[in-house]
């Protein structure tokens, strides 16, 4: 059992964009430490997966497919899954998406795809938890930012920008949520091993050029992310709030 600072048990989390890679890694460490998870995403049968790989080690998983970028469906999605729990305590925002281009190669439309994917939808599925979490006047949020919100990179504009509005987020949400007892945090990871980043791991000189500049050299693994986001959804994380937890083999540390 683990300690009752970092236990979950009895607590009801919804993780967005969590079929694969850090989203079902942090789904699956909240389930460890005895959270029930509700694993999100627009494919169904990729989350039913998820959740059998959970349930099948004894873990309490199911699957709510939605579009998070949709208001009304976000709405009804969250409510009833407040509705059959009875609660929400945990809302892991981590839903996301990229385009690499040159800035001239943009369009409005691409731009406000990943504006949408990456920060209207954290901030709409937030919105909607938030009413259940002052109910119980508990409440864990967590946002996915990212490294690029420190360190910029060429060609994701719209990216970047997301991820660093979501660090803006994290701190003007804190500041209204805290007397409700909740709190809202980041993790923001560096460079991970995730089907986000194939294109990027596909490239040997890229691949190279991040372990240079990493301190532990080399990529992060998805299970590496999910000790943050436990620490940030227990206890043991009681009197933090408007932070962002690095988790990137110290690339932001290094010159």
């Amino acid at each position: 059992m683990p300690h009752p600072l970092f236990s979950l048990e009895g607590r009801v989390a919804l993780v967005t964009g969590s079929s694969r890679g850090l989203g079902f890694a942090m789904a699956e460490g909240l389930a460890e430490f005895g959270a029930t998870v509700v694993l999100n995403g627009r494919n169904e049968r990729a989350l039913a997966e998820g959740a059998s790989k959970l349930n099948a080690r004894g873990l309490r998983a199911e699957i709510a497919a939605f579009d998070v970028t949709d208001e009304a469906t976000t709405r009804a999605a969250v409510d009833a899954i407040a509705g059959r729990h009875g609660r929400l305590d945990i809302l892991i925002a981590n839903a996301g998406m990229t385009i690499r281009k040159p800035l001239e190669e943009w369009t409005l439309a691409q731009w406000n795809e990943v504006i949408g994917a990456d920060l209207t939808a954290a901030f709409l599925v937030t919105q909607q938890a938030v009413p259940h979490m002052k109910k119980n006047k508990y409440g864990r949020i967590i946002f996915t930012t990212s490294l690029t919100a420190l360190r910029g990179r060429p060609g994701i504009h719209a990216y970047v920008a997301a991820k660093t509005g979501l660090v803006g987020m994290t701190r003007s949400l804190a500041c209204e949520l805290a007397e409700h007892g909740i709190t809202v945090n980041g993790v923001l990871p560096g460079y991970f091993e995730t089907a986000l980043n194939e294109a990027l791991l596909a490239n040997k000189e890229f691949v190279q050029f991040v372990n240079d500049r990493t301190p532990m050299r080399r990529w992060g693994k998805p299970h590496e992310l999910a000790g943050a986001a436990i620490y940030l959804a227990a206890e043991a994380s009681s009197f933090v709030t408007g932070q962002q937890i690095v988790v990137d083999g110290g690339a932001s540390a290094q010159m």
